[in-house]
């Protein structure tokens, strides 16, 4: 009896098996809602894009990839309002689901921060459940955006401050201005 041809009669329809099942699995995951928002500077140029999917988990995978950036941490947020108008985008108001009394960090359009590379490009993936695509298409759309520094999610410890964090972190992270954004129109 040779064992060796049954081990591989046995492996290769068990690898293909998974193999299947791998490839289903994507297929069902990129079957879900996609929006893809285009990111301007200050002077309106174009420089990169965000692409947001929904998967088949309830989840929105968001990946982002820009360029012209300076290097270092910036603050990488959903916008209440889908204007951008430049130099400083404030037409874009607050994050989405920014509400009376919640601390920055909890709002439903704090995201994680966007690194820059010495090279001004970076590329940032992550997966939230705070929002769903309908959600951003609401009556005045939304809009992404980078901010010029670092985002610190309202944390500041208290031997920094120890009357706790000022009203400017906890609403906005202490990212400072605006430096690009991208519109994502009403549904």
């Amino acid at each position: 009896m040779r064992l060796p041809r049954l081990r591989t009669l046995f492996v290769v329809p068990v690898t293909l098996a998974l193999l299947g099942a791998a490839l289903l699995s994507s297929a069902v995951l990129a079957q879900g809602e996609e929006m893809k928002v285009t990111m301007v500077n200050a002077n309106g140029n174009e420089i990169g894009e965000v692409r947001m999917s929904e998967t088949r988990f309830g989840t929105v995978d968001v990946e982002g990839r820009v360029r012209g950036l300076e290097p270092g941490f910036h603050g990488f947020h959903v916008h209440a309002v889908g204007e951008c108008e430049a130099p400083d985008f404030m037409s874009a108001k607050g994050h989405v689901g920014e509400t009376e009394g919640e601390n920055h960090s909890g709002h439903t359009g704090d995201m994680s921060s966007l690194l820059v590379k010495r090279n001004g490009t970076a590329t940032l993936r992550v997966t939230t459940d705070r929002f769903d695509l309908d959600d951003l298409r609401d009556d005045d759309g939304s809009a992404v955006m980078v901010h010029a520094g670092a985002d610190n999610f309202a944390n500041i410890p208290e031997r920094y401050a120890p009357g706790g964090p000022d009203e400017d972190t906890l609403e906005t992270g202490d990212s400072g201005g605006r430096v690009a954004c991208g519109e994502i129109d009403a549904g």
